[in-house]
């Protein structure tokens, strides 16, 4: 078994502390997340470290449910989402650049061993990045959104 991981990263027009309180509030977060993201259910809280959420991810022809545990090791700067039926962390660190943010999506697991383990860290990082990518470009268009003056939220 090795570690499979996947980053994706672009900077977001908007401050960091506006694009942070996206990603820790999960009823704004579920707002930009791509189709690839289905179920989307708050099941505690919903802002920030002790929320839990869960959502399934269809990638690569193939669907996944998570229960996520929300953490913020450090608040104003990262979050992590622990899924609570496998080794699979998700971190997001929003670093602010003047009056805009660059987001970094970090995730890893423990992959399969065996030729499908080949499979999983030959093809699972390409998928999730992709996914991961329209996330943040979703993001970046929600935050231009909001800031429009007269937009609806």
């Amino acid at each position: 078994m090795s570690k499979v991981e996947v980053t994706a990263e672009r900077a977001i027009d908007a401050p960091a502390e506006t694009v942070y309180g996206y990603l820790a509030n999960l009823q704004e977060h579920r707002r930009f997340l791509p189709p690839a993201f289905s179920d989307f259910e708050v099941e505690t809280g919903g802002v920030g470290a002790g929320s839990v959420v869960r959502f399934k991810v269809s990638a690569g022809g193939r669907e996944r449910s998570y229960r996520m545990t929300v953490a913020e090791p450090e608040p104003g700067r990262v979050i992590t989402e622990s899924d609570s039926n496998s080794s699979l962390v998700t971190t997001f660190t929003v670093t602010p650049q003047g009056a805009t943010a660059r987001v970094r999506i970090f995730t890893s697991w423990d992959g399969a061993g065996g030729i499908g383990g080949f499979f999983e860290r030959l093809f699972a990082p390409r998928a999730m990045q992709k996914i991961y990518l329209d996330e943040l470009a979703r993001l970046n268009a929600y935050t231009l959104q909001r800031a429009t003056p007269g937009s609806a939220g």
